[in-house]
């Protein structure tokens, strides 16, 4: 349960049709103290709305349905951002440097991050106002500078980086209007996942697992006016 959001708070999961985004939104759907949680995809499956992160007219379309849907119900208290993707058009990560091709880099960079910074754009505004607000987004202990030892998965990396640049941004500007908002990069842990399958082996985290260890970290966390980077424990990550 969210302990630390208001009786009745209501939510989104963006990227609902993903392991992990799925897990999310099962765990909020069954905690008794959430009284509305929606899921939104790009496919628009199992009952979720449609939403396609590279195109900013479905985005705005997206928040115009969701505002239509809380009406009834208040403003959001929790929006969690599950979207990503490791392979774009049959394009793994890059090991070395030779294998860099600009298409490749600029889908990265859509997709990881000038997509759910657009995300953003768009569905702060519904976030509730004079109260604790969560927003929780997946990024990637990969996407830490400091923390790169190994090199190599250059645009993957170098999109999370900028995704966490850009939360940190919109922490520091969101706590203008909304000093109780909590905003947060989240490093799910290896799962088992569409995504990752083709790199990792059975020793990887259930989807379950991960969602809840992501649900209790940004319990958690208290507002601070700038963004957290945590993983699915609550340990933090460097920037």
């Amino acid at each position: 349960m969210m302990h630390s959001l208001p009786q009745g708070y209501t939510a989104v999961v963006f990227g609902a049709s993903g392991a992990i985004g799925g897990a999310l939104l099962q765990h909020l759907q069954a905690d008794p103290r959430c009284g509305m949680a929606l899921g939104v995809s790009r496919s628009g499956s199992a009952g979720s709305l449609s939403c396609d992160l590279t195109q900013e007219d479905s985005l705005k379309a997206c928040a115009q349905q969701l505002s239509a849907q809380l009406a009834p119900h208040g403003p959001l208290q929790l929006v969690l951002d599950a979207t990503g993707a490791l392979t774009i058009h049959g394009r793994g990560p890059e090991k070395k440097l030779d294998d860099l091709n600009e298409e490749a880099l600029v889908n990265a960079l859509r997709v990881n991050a000038i997509g759910p910074a657009l995300l953003l754009k768009h569905m702060v505004p519904l976030l509730a106002t004079g109260q604790r607000v969560i927003w929780g987004k997946l990024s990637a202990r990969v996407g830490s500078i400091e923390d790169n030892h190994k090199g190599g998965w250059y645009g993957y990396r170098s999109a999370k980086a900028a995704l966490n640049m850009l939360l940190q941004s919109a922490a520091i500007e969101v706590a203008r209007k909304r000093p109780l908002a909590v905003l947060a990069a989240l490093q799910p842990g290896t799962v088992r996942s569409p995504l990752s399958q083709p790199f990792v082996g059975q020793q990887a985290l259930d989807p379950a697992d991960s969602a809840r260890g992501l649900l209790q970290a940004l319990d958690g966390l208290q507002p601070s006016g700038r963004a957290h980077f945590v993983d699915y424990t609550g340990a933090p990550i460097p920037w």
